[in-house]
């Protein structure tokens, strides 16, 4: 497994290079990757903790984390990501281990829900996420909501 440097940051702590390093990266996966022309910029990046995976002092994996009421009236976590090369590798799971320990102590043990693009169900679950309700179409992918707690 290798070996990721991990921290966290509120919107205000991020550096200009951070930031800029965090939209080129959702923009390669989510937009071009994905062939998904979506508005990924939004107001709530503002209300989020920005969990940061490094290696080489380059952000390889993200994901944005939410209180409840500020994304969903749960607690909340989404845009994540693994860069490319560097998939398969059990990143993705260190991510989502990280983010939930990071949730843990900033929001407590408060209900959480994601909006997971179905074909990764399966992976969530393995971290305890359950699905619930159908499957819905977001930005033109398959969703499924899932709870944890």
């Amino acid at each position: 497994m290798e070996k990721i440097e991990w921290n966290n940051k509120a919107w205000k702590e991020l550096t200009n290079e951070e930031i800029e390093e965090v939209f080129m990266l959702r923009a390669k996966v989510f937009v071009v990757e994905q062939n998904c022309a979506y508005q990924d910029i939004d107001s709530y990046d503002q209300k989020a903790i920005h969990v940061l995976g490094r290696k080489n002092n380059k952000i390889i994996a993200y994901c944005r984390a939410f209180d409840e009421g500020d994304f969903f009236n749960e607690a909340s976590f989404g845009r994540a990501l693994i860069e490319k090369k560097h998939r398969g590798k059990g990143i993705g799971h260190q991510l989502v281990v990280e983010n939930l320990k990071i949730m843990q102590e900033k929001f407590k043990d408060k209900k959480i829900k994601i909006s997971a693009q179905a074909h990764l169900s399966g992976f969530y679950q393995k971290h305890g996420f359950k699905p619930k309700g159908e499957e819905y179409l977001e930005d033109g992918i398959p969703h499924v909501a899932m709870y944890k707690n």
